[in-house]
This record gives structure tokens, C-alpha cells and sequence, in this order.
């Protein structure tokens, strides 16, 4: 902000430095994986980043793993749904390791701000 670049600018200044992040997904704060009302706990941000790193290393870039209580709810593209559901078993192995007693897919896709798709209008963006 204080060079006065836009997030577009600054990927492209840093793909023409050879930078390996310049198309790096935006991350946010791991609690935005915790539902509104739910504890956030240093137990459950770490499961939530082991399990994103799990589903990172079987090569998925853009991915969200929402902590429900025990139950893990994975987003990813709309156009990855296949190629998860290919590696179905492998997940399930992983993330039962991590912590969590179900594993299941959202089927509407990956999509920022979902857990405040529960929010009534009134307080979206407060």
C-alpha cells in the first residue's frame, strides 16, 4: 500500500524477479476454518493446518479445510472435485490420523468466506 501497488502489480514484479510465490494463493487466518460460535483452540488451528498441508502435499493448491467438531468439511475448486474424490482413501487415511472422526466433501466448492455464509446480512462486513 505504501509503494502504491496493487496486488496484481506486485505478482507481476515478482514472477519478473523469478520469485516462486508470485502466483501463491492468497491464505487467510486459520481461524476463518472455525465456525462462528466454536472455541477457537491452538488443538484445532493445528489440526486444521495439518490437514491442509496434508491435502497440499497430494498436490492440491487451492484448499480449505473447515473444522466442524471432529468433522472436517474440504473445499477445493469446483473443478477439483474428480481429482479429490480420486484420492479419496489416501485423505480419509490422512485426516482420521490428524484427528478428525468424518471427512467429508463440500460440494459447493471452494469459496472465500463461507463460514459467513450462516451470518445474517445485517453483519457481513462488521
Amino acid at each position: 500500500m505504501d509503494a502504491g501497488l496493487t496486488k496484481s502489480e506486485i505478482r507481476k514484479a515478482s514472477r519478473a524477479m523469478g520469485l516462486s510465490t508470485w502466483d501463491k494463493p492468497a491464505m487467510a487466518c486459520l481461524a476463518s476454518r472455525i465456525p462462528y460460535g466454536q472455541a477457537i483452540t491452538v488443538e484445532g488451528l493445528g489440526r486444521v493446518e495439518r490437514a491442509e498441508d496434508a491435502l497440499k502435499d497430494l498436490g492440491f493448491v487451492q484448499v480449505r479445510v473447515r473444522d466442524h467438531k471432529g468433522v472436517a468439511r474440504i473445499e477445493v475448486p469446483l473443478s477439483e472435485l474428480d481429482k479429490i474424490l480420486c484420492s479419496r482413501q489416501s485423505i480419509v487415511e490422512l485426516l482420521r490420523q490428524i484427528g478428525y472422526n468424518y471427512i467429508t466433501l463440500d460440494l459447493q466448492g471452494f469459496r472465500s468466506g463461507a463460514m459467513n455464509e450462516v451470518l445474517p446480512a445485517s453483519q457481513i462486513g462488521q
